[in-house]
């Protein structure tokens, strides 16, 4: 990032970028880190929604992401418009030399994702992906057991996330249940839980995917993912947005030589197994780590917005940049590619 100045003696300047359902996260968090960041501007293209925001937040509404970023002075911006939206909007702030922090997930096309990277990396701008399960307490001690290697070698792995999403949530717009636009439930609803099977795990050999539509959209709503990692552990992921009739789980449960782990609540936010043949002293922490949620987005966010202060204040480096972003999404079109072909996919995928 050689073009880069670090902010170290004012709040850090921020807008957010499209006002649906996720943007809620993002106002929280930025209302959280009041001390070190300031919301300057929102974007909406609908003027009614942008007018509300505009109002309850008190700062000005543009419908134009370009004449918000020539008029305001914006150290950053936080993308939360349609998935398929975010490539061109990312370039477009890397232009104006403003840091980026996207939604997942990054781009609904691999060549999108690499564009993305590439432009920010000329520009010397920094591009946060929203990973935001990485930060939830029960995963980072997870991670932690992981990476200290107490499970030796890791047999099996399975993910199972059973959501619901009725008919009357992809009607809310035109651009939902869409390729071009949002990605099936893979792609989109757990594109989060895809980012866990390379961040714990490690890198994947291969992919094997089945998938099925039951819903009134062109993607999937259920589907099954088959994984072969490079250290040869096996396992699966289960995903379906059709179960009745409310969000059930979303969990991961891990076998290994010397331990069994199963985090799962609605949202990995309850760790319901966790045993080692030896003990380590953070092990009084499970407990503790574990916490009530209704949301599947987790607690998260405000941990999230914590990386990105620090990165643009210069104290740290990025948890989950652009280049970690394509990793899951790699996976995702491999998930894809596998399920529409009926074969066996190997990465990395031939570029």
């Amino acid at each position: 990032m050689q073009h880069y100045v670090p902010i170290i003696d004012r709040k850090i300047r921020i807008a957010i970028v499209g006002c649906g359902r996720t943007s809620k996260n993002h106002f929280g968090s930025v209302e959280k880190h009041s001390e070190n960041v300031e919301l300057k501007a929102i974007c909406d293209v609908d003027p009614r929604v942008l007018a509300e925001h505009a109002e309850k937040y008190k700062v000005p509404g543009y419908r134009d992401m370009e004449e918000m970023l020539k008029k305001e002075q914006l150290d950053l911006v936080a993308l939360c418009p349609p998935s398929g939206i975010h490539p061109d909007q990312a370039v477009l702030a890397a232009e104006h030399t403003v840091h980026v922090i996207t939604e997942k997930p990054m781009a609904t096309r691999w060549n999108d994702g690499v564009r993305m990277v590439k432009a920010c990396d000329e520009a010397g701008v920094y591009l946060f992906v929203v990973k935001q399960n990485r930060c939830n307490s029960t995963l980072q001690l997870l991670k932690r057991a992981i990476t200290e290697k107490r499970f030796s070698r890791i047999h099996m792995v399975h993910l199972n996330v059973f959501w619901t999403r009725p008919q009357s949530y992809y009607d809310q717009a035109k651009w939902r249940g869409t390729w071009e636009f949002d990605g099936g439930a893979f792609m989109n609803q757990t594109s989060h839980y895809v980012d866990l099977l390379d961040w714990l795990i490690g890198p994947v050999e291969k992919v094997q995917c089945m998938m099925s539509t039951t819903r009134d959209i062109e993607v999937e709503d259920t589907g099954v993912l088959n994984i072969k990692w490079r250290n040869g552990a096996l396992g699966s992921m289960s995903v379906t947005m059709l179960t009745y009739p409310k969000n059930l789980e979303g969990s991961i449960t891990i076998l290994g030589e010397k331990g069994t782990v199963r985090v799962g609540g609605v949202a990995v936010n309850d760790i319901q197994l966790w045993q080692f043949d030896a003990p380590r002293d953070y092990d009084r922490q499970v407990e503790a780590a574990n916490y009530e949620t209704t949301s599947v987005y987790g607690l998260g966010y405000p941990l999230y917005y914590q990386n990105v202060i620090d990165v643009l204040r210069g104290e740290a480096e990025p948890e989950t940049d652009g280049r970690e972003g394509l990793k899951s999404l790699e996976l995702l079109v491999a998930a894809y590619l596998a399920a529409r072909d009926g074969k066996t996919v190997s990465l990395p995928l031939e570029y």
